[in-house]
């Protein structure tokens, strides 16, 4: 997708390419929290905390590896999920046989790592007709496909308000399209992840909007995304109060930045024992995305004051 959202490209992936070794090399040594950045120093460190499951999208750090390679790094990083985001070199489409389909799903369930989600480009916003329709229906066949791979969630986006057309008509417009998808997860046994996402679409209170005119339907869950928008409307923690219940998933990028506060999200995320993947959607700013990933779960891991083995020496 490409990133509409403010600060995306620049403020969060500047940590990667302008020196990320050492200080994510500092969050992986024993005792040297003293010597990290406030963003970075957990808040409750040593006490015991809810462990979070941790996951990679393939947007755009792992777009060119395939399925085997998924599984092979994601293990190697000691992550536990993936969301596949459609059009990349994985090729988990809606273009699978059943046979393909069957043949995907046996190679990560003889993994250690899940199918946390497909990340799709479905959008309901357009004033026509036919492309809202059009969007509805391939909504409804990746929750098939997401079925049929054993897959919890098909993620969807709000992507813009259209000029010419009240604000309201479309956000209304909106949930009740997510609310006819959810209820066509709600039969598949799947949810419905819709992303805060877009430049105007992003903003909370209209998200919550989305929400009350899908009814709240429970087959629809919110993908948190981590936007420099959170901190609007009142800040980061009114706004995470509003969707709390409701999110199912979470996007994080750059964890070693001080625009946003990961440090708040984590912990309020094991506050409320949150069950879902947090998924890291990192940039190509490196040629190793394997030593990219491991470097992330290390500095994770070190925010949420959770003491885990040690992962095998990254690649030079």
């Amino acid at each position: 997708m490409t990133d509409t959202r403010s600060g995306g490209a620049t403020s969060r992936r500047a940590f990667l390419a302008a020196g990320l070794v050492a200080p994510a090399a500092a969050a992986l040594v024993p005792g040297s929290a003293h010597a990290l950045p406030s963003a970075l120093v957990p808040a409750q460190a040593g006490s015991a905390r809810h462990a979070l499951k941790l996951g990679a999208v393939t947007y755009n750090i792992a777009k060119d590896w395939d399925v085997p390679t998924i599984i092979t790094n994601f293990t190697a990083a000691g992550l536990d999920a993936v969301e596949l985001r459609t059009t990349h070199a994985h090729g988990v489409e809606l273009s699978l046989t059943p046979a393909q389909r069957a043949e995907v799903r046996k190679q990560f369930e003889g993994s250690a790592i899940k199918i946390g989600g497909l990340g799709t480009t479905c959008e309901y916003h357009s004033p026509d007709p036919a492309v809202l329709r059009k969007n509805i229906e391939e909504t409804k066949q990746w929750v098939k496909l997401a079925s049929d791979l054993g897959c919890p969630s098909v993620k969807v986006r709000p992507n813009g308000l259209p000029k010419d057309v009240p604000e309201e008509k479309t956000l209304e417009q909106i949930g009740r399209a997510l609310r006819e998808c959810g209820q066509a997860a709600t039969e598949a046994g799947v949810r419905i992840q819709l992303e805060v996402h877009g430049a105007e679409t992003q903003r909370i209170p209209r998200i919550v909007k989305m929400l009350t005119y899908a009814d709240r339907h429970p087959g629809f869950w919110i993908c948190w995304n981590s936007n420099p928008t959170d901190l609007m409307d009142g800040g980061f923690d009114k706004n995470f109060a509003l969707l709390k219940s409701r999110i199912g998933q979470v996007h994080m990028r750059d964890l070693y930045v001080e625009d946003y506060p990961f440090q708040r999200l984590i912990s309020s995320l094991q506050d409320m024992k949150f069950d879902g993947y947090c998924f890291a959607e990192l940039g190509e700013v490196s040629t190793d995305g394997l030593r990219v990933l491991k470097y992330w779960r290390g500095m994770f891991r070190q925010m949420e004051g959770i003491v885990s083995p040690p992962l095998s020496t990254p690649n030079a």
